[in-house]
């Protein structure tokens, strides 16, 4: 139904107290954050905010974060998902805190959204007043500053990337140009958190249109 939320699911959570210091050069990660944890779930960019959830919980940096090929509709394997992130820290404490606010922002139900009645086509427009480190990195903007995370199907996606630029005083900062690895498009738009939740808006409003009328005379 339009306007559901598309509920989101932890397939794995695993922590390495002290990585071995290959895994943690191939990982290129600093010797101080040997211990690890990872994570697998079946969607991609709720996970990510997530992540970046976690950088501003506890003292740890996302040492891989990556899509799997074609979505979780497609996972190869029962516990592989749409999306694998891995948490570094100075000690297992540290690693256990940030993964246990990020599983908590996940179950807070940060989500997807149906933009038709069969949830066929989904997006996800989702305020985020204050990034962490891991956010700001991928926007290059300050740690603090207010991102719109915005992704839909490709076409949708980018058409409604468009109204979302002009619906508010926001710049895009990382343009997520289609195919993703799961056959999505969208952006990160930086600007106040006013103006960020004025494009999420806009970009979800124009996202259920397009799912009303595919093709514009």
């Amino acid at each position: 139904m339009r306007g559901d939320k598309i509920p989101v699911s932890i397939l794995s959570v695993q922590y390495i107290p002290n990585a071995d210091p290959a895994l943690l050069k191939k990982l290129r990660v600093a010797r101080a954050y040997s211990s690890l944890g990872i994570i697998t779930t079946d969607c991609d960019d709720v996970s990510y905010c997530a992540l970046d959830e976690a950088t501003k919980k506890a003292d740890v940096r996302v040492a891989y974060a990556r899509s799997m090929y074609a979505g979780a509709g497609n996972a190869s394997t029962k516990l592989a998902g749409e999306f694998i992130g891995i948490l570094a820290g100075v000690n297992p404490e540290e690693v256990r805190s940030g993964m246990e606010a990020a599983i908590a922002y996940i179950e807070d139900g940060v989500a997807f959204n149906s933009a038709n009645d069969d949830d066929s086509i989904v997006y996800f427009a989702q305020t985020i007043s204050s990034v962490g480190s891991y956010l700001a990195k991928q926007a290059t903007v300050d740690q603090g500053t207010a991102l719109a995370y915005l992704i839909a199907p490709p076409c949708e996606g980018v058409r409604a990337l468009d109204d979302a630029l002009k619906a508010a005083d926001v710049t895009l900062k990382s343009f997520y140009g289609p195919p993703t690895e799961t056959n999505f498009a969208g952006g990160l738009l930086a600007g106040d958190q006013a103006a960020c939740k004025a494009a999420c808006d806009a970009f979800a409003d124009a996202v259920c249109r397009i799912a009303d009328n595919p093709r514009e005379a």
